[in-house]
């Protein structure tokens, strides 16, 4: 059971998702990036800290998100920076309903 204090908000469906892919969805005024690693989900903030760059249009490399800008690396499980760790976004929990995915932005 989920706790109260979680609110979950649909951004997606699995469909639009496929496995290897990631993609850029908004919830509670935030920009997220969303991807599919290997059929799990995973959501981190969708803005890259070096310059802005839209981490919902990159690509996968293994559990990394490379920034179509200028290819920095962020782990889609842990939100760090592949070269400094100290570097990083933000995570959030994904649920999954049927087909739907959910994310809680702690909003």
């Amino acid at each position: 059971m989920l706790q109260g204090h979680m609110a979950f908000t649909r951004v997606s469906s699995l469909a639009k998702l496929p496995s290897g892919t990631t993609m850029e969805v908004e919830a509670s005024g935030l920009t997220i990036a969303l991807c599919n690693l290997g059929g799990e989900i995973h959501a981190i903030g969708g803005i890259c800290p070096h310059q802005g760059g839209p981490l919902g249009h990159g690509a996968m490399h293994d559990e990394q998100i490379v920034c179509p800008w200028h290819a920095w690396e962020f782990s889609c499980i842990t939100g760090r920076n592949d070269f400094s760790p100290d570097v990083g976004v933000a995570t959030y929990p994904v649920l999954l309903d049927g087909d739907d995915i959910l994310v809680d932005t702690g909003a």
